[in-house]
């Protein structure tokens, strides 16, 4: 077992998206075989880009307000949502709010190449 506080995993600036970072906080630097817990933080007006995968996200927001949309629509962000994006599903989260949003997100590994 290993616990310790996701602080103290280096934010990194997330490739392509201002204002995005992202802390591998438990994946391989603790040798969990098969799932990433993220944390997402994104400024005040900043997005994640619309995007699809084929892996599931499962997320639960911590702080912050904000919207996650998809070809359906957008539904509203605040700590203590969650939110289950299915494999193949375009989406994106948005920060509507005027502080941080954060929030944590968990895939199995992608596939590398």
């Amino acid at each position: 077992m290993r616990a310790f506080s996701y602080l103290d995993v280096p934010a990194e600036p997330a490739e392509g998206m201002e204002g995005a970072r992202i802390r591998w906080a438990i994946g391989k630097n603790v040798g969990a075989p098969n799932f990433v817990a993220r944390i997402i933080e994104l400024d005040p007006g900043a997005a994640t880009g619309y995007h699809t995968h084929p892996w599931e996200h499962e997320v639960v927001v911590l702080e912050g307000t904000g919207a996650v949309r998809d070809a359906n629509g957008r539904a509203t962000l605040a700590p203590g949502t969650c939110v289950y994006v299915e494999p193949g599903e375009e989406h994106q989260f948005l920060n509507t709010g005027d502080t941080i949003l954060r929030f944590v997100c968990v895939i199995p590994y992608p596939p590398e190449g």
